[in-house]
């Protein structure tokens, strides 16, 4: 029957290796100019100097990234294969979507990505999305409950006339009115529910708080009687929909995706280890809910673009040659708030479509933190064994009682549960750096796992870019300051560098190799 997925060398190979060669020899010459003209002892000297160490360091950085846009390929996934060859025998899916401030982060804007994972053309029964609030926030709260109601005529309606993108903001102001009556009829209908749930979000955020008399429509809101700030609040879990009750069902009667509200504790005495700390809360939690085999985390504000994503992540676990060795699959990142410039380079095209594919020759791309499906094993610290089997049928297929289940999850979310363990360091995401993603994949790697990056045709996500000047410094301050301190780190302490991660860590049998080392060092 074929493989699931194949790949082929990427448009313009040539065309980019001449132009590589031209700018080389345009730095040697530079170089060489530099050699043959010094200035004689004096002020001169000292310019003369600093634009030497420029421009070496310049050739340097340059030669080093040539190792992730010389030999750029393409992914090509087959559903139809892989619908073919497994039919309804798919793994579950468990979808973790972060949140820390409803002032920063609308709820809005973040229950239309719930809204749009929810809707994913993939077996409802096998979904579960989490939502991890860090602010401990009854807004957020609120805006899941009405995301839960809304769901429910949301999701058959995507079914139904077979819509694209699923985010009901993106997709309402995109789309036109349906010509046909029957159409017009039901899209008018939905795009008014929705209209009316946004705007009573909007209007509780605004206000600050959540009407007295939407409180008593879920025990979920008692949790906040007893106070509590957005840092210091005990752990809140609440599964708002549990897809193995057969009455949560939509309004056709089909099950309707798991879905769980997570808000862990919060203490002032207690470091919180930021978006890390909440994917490994996230871990935890969801190992008592659903367990699924297959862990995709996404930004809040990235809705899912298209609604078959989960089945081309899955052409690359499941495929019978390569499919062992796969820890993830990357997807890039894509906006749709660019300005017609660009005058900040936010698009990130250079890195979409030359390096990240081209790393994708060298054992496959970063972890760039969102858009990515995972392995639960290789996030919980396994290294890779070519006689490991996959049991893509794991997961908790009966429930125990909810209550008893929120309360197990809750202990799992506390702020000391994680002291003297391995959490942070061997298991989950990695603490202690501004880039825990990077990180977390560079030991992923040097466990011996691969990694994947799928770029289809149709956008996987869509988020917001920043867009001014000031927010542009400060997300690439945040990215250098990650870059860099890891760099110091290891010269200082000859740890976590490419090629000594593996050997550092008496549980790591594999090694980086260093033309994969390469990569982690632009």
């Amino acid at each position: 029957m074929g493989r699931l997925f194949a790949t082929e060398k990427a448009g313009g190979r040539a065309l980019y290796k001449l132009h590589a060669v031209t700018v080389f020899v345009g730095i040697c010459l530079v170089l060489c100019y530099r050699a043959t003209h010094v200035p004689a002892a004096g002020a001169g000297r000292a310019a003369w100097l600093g634009m030497l160490a420029a421009e070496l360091w310049f050739g340097f950085y340059w030669v080093i990234t040539q190792s992730s846009r010389w030999c750029p390929i393409r992914r090509r996934a087959f559903k139809d294969r892989l619908a073919a060859r497994y039919g309804d025998r798919l793994p579950c899916v468990d979808i973790f979507v972060c949140t820390a401030d409803p002032q920063s982060e609308p709820p809005s804007l973040v229950m239309a990505t719930v809204l749009s994972l929810m809707a994913y053309n993939y077996p409802p029964e096998k979904l579960n999305v989490y939502l991890s609030d860090d602010g401990g926030s009854i807004l957020t709260f609120y805006a899941l409950w009405e995301t839960a109601a809304f769901a429910k005529h949301w999701l058959p309606f995507c079914r139904r006339y077979n819509i694209e993108p699923r985010s009901p903001a993106a997709y309402f102001a995109e789309s036109d009115r349906p010509n046909d009556p029957r159409a017009l009829e039901e899209w008018s209908f939905v795009k008014d529910l929705y209209q009316e749930m946004t705007e009573r979000i909007n209007s509780a955020v605004k206000s600050g708080k959540v009407p007295e008399e939407m409180k008593v429509n879920h025990k979920g809101f008692s949790e906040w009687n007893t106070g509590g700030t957005s840092k210091d609040h005990q752990p809140i879990v609440q599964i708002l929909i549990d897809g193995k009750d057969r009455g949560a069902v939509d309004i056709d009667g089909n099950v309707l995706p798991t879905l769980v509200y997570m808000a862990r504790e919060k203490r002032p005495q207690y470091h919180h280890n930021f978006k890390a700390g909440a994917m490994n809360a996230l871990i935890r939690v969801s190992s008592v809910i659903s367990k699924s085999p297959i862990i995709m985390n996404v930004d809040c504000d990235m809705y899912s673009n298209n609604s078959d994503s989960i089945r081309e992540a899955l052409c690359f676990f499941l495929d019978e040659e390569m499919g062992h060795k796969i820890a993830f699959v990357q997807y890039p990142q894509n906006y749709n708030n660019m300005t017609k410039n660009n005058i900040y380079g936010n698009s990130l095209n250079v890195i979409n479509q030359v390096e990240l594919a081209g790393m994708d020759t060298w054992g496959g791309p970063l972890y760039i933190g969102t858009g990515c499906f995972h392995r639960r094993e290789t996030l919980c610290g396994r290294s890779f064994n070519k006689d490991y089997k996959e049991d893509w049928d794991q997961g908790i297929k009966t429930q125990q009682p909810i209550d008893q289940t929120e309360e197990k999850a809750k202990s799992l979310a506390t702020c000391t549960y994680e002291h003297n363990t391995q959490w942070g360091n061997e298991i989950g995401l990695k603490y202690g750096c501004p880039v825990e993603d990077v990180i977390t994949g560079l030991a992923i790697h040097c466990r011996g796992w691969e990694s994947v990056y799928n770029n289809p045709p149709r956008a996987a996500f869509v988020g917001v870019a920043p867009t001014t000047i000031s927010q542009t410094i400060l997300q690439h301050k945040r990215w250098s300051e990650g870059a860099n301190g890891e760099l110091v780190t290891g010269i200082r302490n000859q740890r976590f560098l490419p090629w000594k991660e593996a050997a550092n860590d008496a549980h790591h049998k594999a090694t980086l190799k260093r033309s994969e080392a390469l990569k982690y060092l632009q």
